[in-house]
């Protein structure tokens, strides 16, 4: 595996009001699962992930029922108290839609264009190029996000016979993680002919497995000083996709790659959304490039912890710090850094409650009923009685102490 490479984005980019690029933190991002013609279920499901920590939202406009629905939403949004700048993802016919609903393309805080599903050989160009040309006449960035999925298969055939001729000895897979970064580069040229400048390019390479995804972005910043958008483009359900993620993630933001991630999770039907936000806002925080929300430290149970009332704590704590970011954020200045443990018995739990902010040491089986408190490293009480009031007392104790230690002076 090449040698890691410390990689700092020198461009930046303006969406909307947020920063990508340029030396600017890390951005986090996640895109809706509504139809986007329906306005109300779309803005809502924005907000949503918005109020969860998602800095950019992106909604797919594939129909001109969905361009028709994009300022709607934008001011949905917007009348919610939500800022987070909107970004259409365009596949097939985004020259078209741009171009007939010139308001879908005024409300849009930028435009994501797939430069593998933007037409064939002349067409492609013409029409990728229309699609710059109404993000220069807008004054919008674009993200150019190559995805191995959707490929342009003229530039691979091209290079599976390039290397039969020249007897090249290249794998499938090296031929395709080459034409990903050929397809951004040239994409990014095209681009820049069609009157776009570098402080309105954002570039991605997504991939689904993470050796190919580290592989092409290595290459693609060696290649280029654009802002890069990171992430697999379809990273799995549940743990896997997590922990594919993070393996792919982690090791590219640790090289200094990648300035604005989104983690693609497949979510159970009816699942929450937001969780790809939460998966995301924990990588960054875990790395130490940001802080999003109170983080909480739990211990991982064995046969001393054999009830289940310190997992209950630990999940019922997580849910509430979620429960009450969106408004802590607003008044609270620097409580994303606040550290919570909810330990499980006495080998770990006392040494971990002191090192957080508040901490709780929960009785493990054969000790006693009790359940000292540490605050900044200070033994402060001991609470006993049932999960119930276990719970309503340490959220009382984080709220007096958010309360004193993190209000806004003056």
């Amino acid at each position: 595996m090449p040698t890691a490479i410390k990689v700092h984005r020198t461009v930046g980019v303006k969406v909307g009001h947020v920063q990508v690029g340029g030396g600017a933190p890390i951005v986090v991002q996640s895109m809706t699962m509504t139809d986007t013609a329906n306005a109300a279920a779309t803005a809502r499901q924005s907000v949503e992930l918005a109020e969860a920590g998602s800095e950019l939202v992106r909604i797919t406009v594939n129909r001109p029922e969905a361009a028709a629905a994009v300022p709607e939403i934008k001011q949905r949004m917007l009348d919610a108290g939500c800022t987070a700048p909107l970004i259409g993802d365009f596949h097939y016919n985004g020259h078209l839609l741009l171009t007939r609903h010139p308001a879908c393309a005024a409300a849009l805080d930028k435009y994501r264009i797939n430069p593998g599903n933007v037409g064939t050989g002349k067409r492609r160009d013409e029409q990728f190029a229309t699609i710059c040309q109404v993000a220069r006449d807008h004054g919008k960035p674009v993200r150019i996000g190559v995805n191995g999925g959707s490929l342009n298969q003229e530039l691979v055939v091209a290079k599976m016979q390039e290397n039969t001729d020249r007897d090249l000895g290249k794998t499938s897979d090296e031929i395709i993680d080459e034409c990903m970064v050929i397809s951004a580069l040239d994409s990014t040229a095209l681009a820049l002919e069609s009157g776009l400048r570098k402080d309105q390019i954002i570039i991605s390479c997504k991939l689904s497995r993470p050796r190919n995804l580290i592989t092409v972005y290595r290459a693609l910043a060696r290649q280029t000083d654009q802002p890069l958008h990171l992430g697999l483009t379809e990273a799995g359900m549940g743990m896997k996709g997590l922990v594919w993620s993070a393996s792919a993630m982690g090791t590219l933001l640790a090289e200094g790659i990648g300035d604005t991630i989104r983690v693609s999770l497949t979510p159970r039907p009816g699942g929450d959304r937001r969780e790809e936000v939460y998966a995301a806002c924990e990588l960054l925080q875990a790395l130490g490039l940001r802080s999003f929300a109170p983080s909480v430290t739990a211990c991982p149970g064995c046969g001393r912890t054999t009830n289940s009332t310190f997992q209950e704590l630990a999940e019922r704590i997580q849910e509430y710090v979620r429960e009450r970011m969106p408004v802590w954020k607003t008044r609270y200045e620097g409580v994303e850094t606040l550290t919570l443990a909810v330990m499980g018995c006495v080998v770990n739990g006392p040494g971990e409650s002191k090192a957080a902010n508040i901490g709780i040491s929960l009785p493990g089986t054969g000790e006693a009923p009790n359940c000292p408190v540490f605050i900044d490293g200070v033994h402060t009480t001991t609470l006993r009685g049932t999960y119930e009031e276990l719970s309503a007392a340490f959220r009382r104790l984080i709220d007096d102490y958010v309360e004193e230690k993190y209000a806004r002076k003056g």
